[in-house]
């Protein structure tokens, strides 16, 4: 599997992922800064939170962790939590604005 098809796999599962508070993946809302992917098959994601005292912080970096380590090709996963540049509602996807009554 090349590394494009694992971060498309890596995107499609980072879909699954939600904020218990917000009905929208973290995908979608702009969460996700950084998939990098080495030839070995280790991952490394900078990911943001909406708000930096977020309850759900260390469930939702859990939760990517684990899913992104049970993709095909994927050896092992580390998420860095990052608050630059801070996360904006400007940072969503259309989807995420629709949905949250944004448009």
């Amino acid at each position: 599997m090349t590394k494009y098809e694992i971060e498309e796999k890596i995107v499609a599962m980072l879909k699954t992922v939600y904020d218990p508070e917000i009905p929208v993946n973290v995908y979608d809302l702009g969460l996700i800064y950084k998939i990098d992917v080495s030839d070995e098959g280790e991952v490394a994601i900078d990911m943001t939170l909406t708000a930096p005292n977020c309850p759900a912080a260390e469930f939702i970096m859990e939760d990517v962790r684990q899913k992104v380590e049970s993709i095909e090709g994927v050896r092992s996963a580390v998420v860095n939590l990052v608050f630059e540049p801070e996360w904006d509602k400007d940072m969503m996807s259309e989807e995420a604005k629709l949905e949250l009554g944004f448009l």
